[in-house]
């Protein structure tokens, strides 16, 4: 993992379980496995813990790691690190996907319910104004009552998000092309075709993984589809969307967007992206942030606990597992 996530991911709590549970070094944390203390920690590992940027665990490092059996990876999606190797060795593979899962959503959830209460026109506006003003008249179509909102993948994030959206009185729908009807209702939602999502939502949200068969999903076509006012959330990859089909709509001010992600993930200083007042650009922290990191380290703690019980993973990941996750 990167050694600057470490500190913040373990608190001290968790450290303590960490190292009571098994022979760890909380020092030793590496970003490549072909340094000679990494060398050293490889041949007698059994376990390894990792985060965001773990270097791949490819034929040569496990060659490396005579001892290893498991991998327990203190984030989200192991398809960086994880390899073909991995499998034919046989090495169990668990994630914190779950966790990091929770926050995403939340920042979805907050997202929408802020998009369809306009909330960045009426900050402008009243900022603007800065005096009284007929607000009722001037957004007549604003609030969450019985508002639209699609979700595109009903992954883990996606069905949080839809569970967190079951109160309100929103109508609800659903693309995934692996969920039919009668899934998708007991998710809360209506299954429609992608077409139909984007030109019926207010909200569009999308949690599909990163594939090929994705790579710009919503297009250019697709994007005008989506009726005047309509936002887009992305928390998933930014190429999920046709970014430049995308900045010409929101530059018309036709549409707005929610972006936590986007191609490059760090744009270059001149992207229309940092200043449009229709868009709300954040660099990609829908994810654990800050104390948010703890819970991702406490269950890399219990999966750990559970392992040296000799008790499966809660939390499994396998082959079949990566072609589905982001």
């Amino acid at each position: 993992m990167q050694p600057d996530i470490a500190p913040r991911l373990l608190d001290a709590d968790t450290l303590a379980r960490l190292t009571a549970l098994a022979d760890l070094d909380p020092a030793l944390v590496v970003d490549d496995f072909s340094t000679p203390a990494a060398a050293a920690a490889l041949r007698e590992a059994e376990v390894i813990v990792s985060c965001w940027g773990c270097p791949p665990l490819d034929a040569t490092v496990l060659a490396a790691a005579p001892r290893l059996r498991a991998v327990i990876h203190a984030a989200g999606s192991v398809k960086h690190h994880i390899t073909e190797a991995c499998w034919e060795r046989g090495i169990e593979v668990t994630s914190a996907a779950w966790a990091n899962a929770l926050p995403v959503a939340e920042y979805t959830v907050a997202a929408v319910l802020s998009a369809n209460k306009r909330l960045l026109q009426l900050r402008s506006d009243y900022r603007r104004l800065r005096a009284p003003h007929d607000w009722q008249a001037g957004y007549a179509g604003a609030g969450n009552y019985r508002r639209t909102v699609g979700i595109v993948g009903a992954s883990r994030i996606g069905r949080r998000v839809l569970d967190l959206l079951r109160p309100y009185d929103l109508q609800l729908l659903l693309h995934d092309p692996y969920v039919d009807a009668a899934e998708a209702a007991l998710l809360g939602a209506r299954s429609v075709p992608l077409d139909e999502l984007c030109a019926a939502a207010d909200v569009v949200s999308v949690h599909a993984p990163e594939l090929p068969a994705t790579h710009h999903m919503i297009d250019a076509r697709r994007l005008a589809l989506m009726p005047d006012g309509a936002t887009l959330v992305n928390t998933s990859r930014g190429s999920l969307i046709d970014q430049d089909a995308l900045v010409a709509e929101l530059t018309t001010g036709r549409l707005n967007a929610v972006l936590d992600v986007t191609v490059p993930e760090v744009l270059p200083p001149d992207s229309p992206l940092y200043d449009l007042p229709n868009v709300v650009l954040t660099p990609h922290v829908a994810g654990s942030l800050g104390g948010e990191l703890h819970r991702m380290a406490a269950a890399a703690a219990d999966e750990l606990a559970r392992w040296t019980a000799g008790l499966p993973f809660a939390h499994p990941v396998g082959p079949g597992d990566i072609d589905r996750s982001a």
